[in-house]
């Protein structure tokens, strides 16, 4: 499962940074739709998962040593979503999907048989979701304490792609600290990209990759809806990149990383429309869609998996009584599919922008896509909007 990561080269003898995205208060990098990049639909204020009512992002990011060894090397991280915010336990409904499964995201089984996601979605690298989910079993029992008959149980949802390119991954250098960094600094409001959180390592078509995201919201004749949508985008060739149907990847020639399409992307989706599991599967399985439009084909080495959720029927998953629950009927939720397909799409790409190059492992240097480029290959092609 070979995926990728990346950071710009550090100029110091030894940089340790850790930041969380609780200190972020505003995007200050251009995305795409800054260069120019044309994409359908409308956006939320935020273009970003945030913009569904409650939704709390946090990044731990860990960046530090330099040097042509490997060990010590370390460009990782984790990234949080929780669906209700931390400080709410009440579970959402929710459905996911594996396009291909060469990749991991603990949890789903409890998720498919019951319908619900109980507690947040965490995104790291391979060799630490072990780690990250033994955190936040610790992390929620340190918040609620154990129930009224003295037990406690859970089955986090954790999910990974491979950064070992660019970090040191053998080394295990995520802790449980860092996990708990990333749960207690997520927020609402605008959420950074690129290089941060478990993204911080990763490769996208052969140039930096790592998180974004963007959302969409229905026209009010269809309910008005959210749809937000956060990658961890490490995948692809360079040759088969897409942006706004153009061949960007084959205009913009680059120092090769893979010989195929091995790697893989995590992508959470999250709505406030009225979706009962089922519904929510069926959300999951339309990220493949958008992550078509960029140039996915999804190959053997890639590990494609997908969760979405619902932040409708608060209450839902209570044990007391009988639930009134309310849901869009099956033939009104094709708006919601096509604003996933949007807003996946514009994620990759945002994530492609706010990626910085970096240089790690072995003195692997994994370059970003150059934005002057970028507009160039768009004003050819007549896709450049500005």
């Amino acid at each position: 499962m070979p995926r990728a990561n990346s950071v710009r080269p550090i100029s110091v003898l030894v940089l340790f940074f850790v930041f969380s995205v609780g200190f972020v208060i505003a995007q200050t990098k251009p995305r795409a739709r800054d260069l120019g990049v044309p994409f359908d639909g409308t956006p939320g204020p935020l273009n970003a998962i945030t913009d569904v009512k409650g939704v709390e992002v946090g990044h731990t990011t860990l960046i530090s040593g330099e040097g042509s060894q490997m060990a010590g090397i370390v460009r990782t991280g984790v990234t949080a979503v929780l669906p209700r915010g931390k400080d709410s336990n009440d579970p959402v409904f929710a459905g996911w999907f594996t396009e291909n499964g060469n990749g991991e995201m603990t949890g789903t089984t409890w998720v498919e048989e019951s319908g619900f996601l109980e507690g947040p979605v965490m995104i790291t690298n391979t060799h630490s979701v072990g780690t990250v989910r033994d955190a936040v079993i610790r992390w929620r029992l340190k918040r609620r304490g154990p129930d009224k008959d003295g037990y406690s149980w859970s089955l986090p949802i954790v999910a990974e792609t491979w950064d070992g390119y660019l970090n040191d991954i053998n080394g295990f250098h995520v802790t449980p600290e860092n996990a708990f960094s990333a749960l207690e600094s997520a927020h609402t409001g605008p959420v950074a990209e690129g290089n941060v959180g478990g993204g911080t390592g990763m490769i996208c078509n052969e140039f930096k990759g790592g998180i974004g995201t963007a959302s969409r919201v229905l026209d009010s004749k269809y309910g008005g809806y959210t749809v937000g949508v956060l990658v961890q985008c490490n995948y692809g060739q360079r040759d088969q990149l897409r942006i706004a149907g153009v061949p960007v990847g084959r205009e913009i020639a680059g120092q090769k990383v893979w010989d195929d399409d091995v790697g893989s992307i995590i992508v959470v989706v999250a709505t406030d429309a009225p979706l009962i599991p089922t519904q929510l599967k069926r959300v999951a399985k339309r990220v493949t869609l958008g992550l078509g439009r960029d140039g996915s084909y999804s190959g053997d080495g890639s590990g494609d998996i997908f969760i979405a959720f619902s932040t409708a029927n608060s209450g839902g998953a209570s044990s007391r009584g009988l639930r009134q629950l309310t849901m869009l009927p099956n033939d009104q939720i094709n708006p919601v599919f096509l604003a996933t397909v949007q807003a996946t799409e514009e994620a990759v790409i945002n994530a492609l922008v706010a990626a910085e190059t970096m240089t790690g492992v072995n003195g692997h240097t994994v370059v970003a896509l150059p934005h002057d480029r970028l507009r160039e290959v768009l004003q050819k092609y007549n896709r450049l909007l500005k």
